[in-house]
C-alpha cells in the first residue's frame, strides 16, 4: 500500500466502519469518511454524532450526505411495491448495489479521490483480469451475498479492511487503540429502516385503501382453511405468525395478488428444481454460463446448492438445480459462488 494514497470511507457510526478507518490510517491512507443519511427511525441522529466524533478523534475529514429523498424514492418505495407485487424483496441488496457504493464512487470522484471503502466483512481478489469479491475471515460476518450486482468500475476502486479479520478481533482492535465505546458498539438487525417487524412498517407507510383487507387461507386445492390480514403480510416458506392453528405444520408455498388468497401447504410442496432470475450481474459469463456446475444462494448464510445455468432465448438466467430447493421466493435474490467461494455474480428471482 502507498503512503497516504486517498479512500473515501462510508462510516455508519458503528464498530465496524469505525475500525475500518482506524486500520486504513494504520496502513498509511489519508481517509475522508463520509456518513450516509439514509434513514433516521424515529429521527433519531445520535450516529451522526458518534461518526463525527471518532473523525474529528481521528484526526481526519468528515462530510455528511443527505441521501434521505433518493433511499425513500429508490429503496423504501421498491420495498413497498415488491410486497404489494406479492413478492419478497432485497433491500439490502438493492441499496449496496445501486445506491451506496455507487454515491461512494460520486462522492469520491467530486473530491478527486480514487480509492472507496466501507466496514463490510468481504475481500477482493484479482482473478484473471477480473476483480471478484471473495469471503471474509470471518465466516458468520460474511457479506458476499449483498453485492452481486456491482460492476468492474467500482470494483476495482474497493479497498475492504475488513476481510481479513473477525469481529471479536475488531472490537479487540478498537479496545486495544482506547475506542472501548467502539469496541463496545451492538450490531445493527435486520432492514435498517424496519429492523423489527416489516408488517408495522407497511401499515404505517401504505393507505388502508391501498391494502387488500381480510384474504383467505386456502391449500393446493383451493379449499378454504381461514381468513388472514391481507397477502403483502405473508411470504413464500412463511411457517410462524401465520394467525391460524391447523393439525399439522403448513407454510406459505404461494400469494396470489389478484384474488388475495395465500396458499398454505406442507413443506415438501414448497420444493423446486429450477427457477429464473431477471436483472442479472456476472462478472464473468464463462465461469457461470454452462459451467459444469456452479454454486448458489438464495438467503444470507443459507445453505449452498449445485446447479447449472443457461441464458434463455428471453435474456433470462435458468438456474437448474441438482438437488431441490424449498421456499424460492419471487422478488429474492440468487448469488453465485464458485468452489472456492468467490462471488461471481447472481440476479433476481422472477
Amino acid at each position: 500500500m502507498k503512503s497516504k494514497e486517498r479512500v473515501l470511507l462510508g462510516m455508519s457510526g458503528g464498530t465496524d466502519s469505525s475500525v475500518a478507518a482506524m486500520r486504513l490510517l494504520d496502513a498509511g491512507y489519508e481517509v475522508t469518511g463520509v456518513t450516509f443519511r439514509f434513514y433516521e427511525v424515529d429521527g433519531r441522529t445520535e450516529y451522526l454524532d458518534d461518526a463525527r466524533a471518532l473523525a474529528a478523534r481521528l484526526g481526519i475529514e468528515h462530510v455528511t450526505y443527505d441521501a434521505q429523498e433518493l433511499f425513500r424514492e429508490r429503496i423504501i418505495r421498491y420495498f413497498i411495491d415488491e410486497y404489494l407485487a406479492g413478492h419478497t424483496p432485497v433491500p439490502c441488496t438493492l441499496c449496496n448495489n445501486e445506491l451506496k457504493w455507487a454515491l461512494l464512487a460520486r462522492i469520491a470522484d467530486e473530491k478527486g479521490i480514487y480509492w472507496i471503502s466501507t466496514g463490510h466483512y468481504v475481500r477482493k481478489v484479482l482473478s484473471g483480469a477480473k476483480y471478484y469479491i471473495a469471503p471474509a475471515a470471518d465466516k458468520d460476518k460474511d457479506q458476499t451475498f449483498f453485492l452481486w450486482g456491482l460492476k468492474q468500475d467500482i470494483l476495482q476502486r474497493m479497498l475492504l479492511p475488513m476481510g481479513d479479520i473477525t469481529k471479536n478481533e475488531a472490537r479487540s482492535y478498537a479496545a486495544e487503540r482506547g475506542f472501548e465505546q467502539v469496541a463496545a458498539k451492538k450490531d445493527s438487525m435486520g432492514v435498517c429502516f424496519c429492523p423489527l417487524d416489516y408488517r408495522s412498517f407497511l401499515k404505517c407507510e401504505v393507505p388502508e385503501t391501498l391494502l387488500p383487507g381480510k384474504g383467505r387461507f386456502v391449500d393446493e386445492k383451493g379449499d378454504f382453511l381461514g381468513w388472514h390480514e391481507g397477502y403483502p403480510f405473508y411470504t413464500v416458506g412463511q411457517r410462524r405468525g401465520l394467525g391460524i392453528h391447523l393439525n399439522k405444520a403448513v407454510f406459505v408455498k404461494e400469494t396470489r395478488v389478484e384474488s388475495n388468497e395465500v396458499v398454505l401447504a406442507p413443506l415438501s410442496s414448497l420444493y423446486k428444481q429450477e427457477m429464473w432470475l431477471g436483472e442479472w450481474n456476472l462478472v464473468e459469463n464463462s465461469r457461470v454460463l454452462g459451467a459444469n456446475e456452479v454454486i448458489v444462494k438464495i438467503r444470507y448464510r443459507k445453505q449452498a446448492n449445485h446447479c447449472k445455468v443457461s441464458l434463455t432465448v428471453e435474456g433470462l438466467l435458468h438456474v437448474r438445480l441438482i438437488e431441490p430447493l424449498e421456499s424460492i421466493a419471487p422478488g429474492q435474490a440468487a448469488a453465485f459462488y464458485d468452489e472456492s467461494g468467490l462471488l461471481l455474480g447472481g440476479g433476481i428471482i422472477l
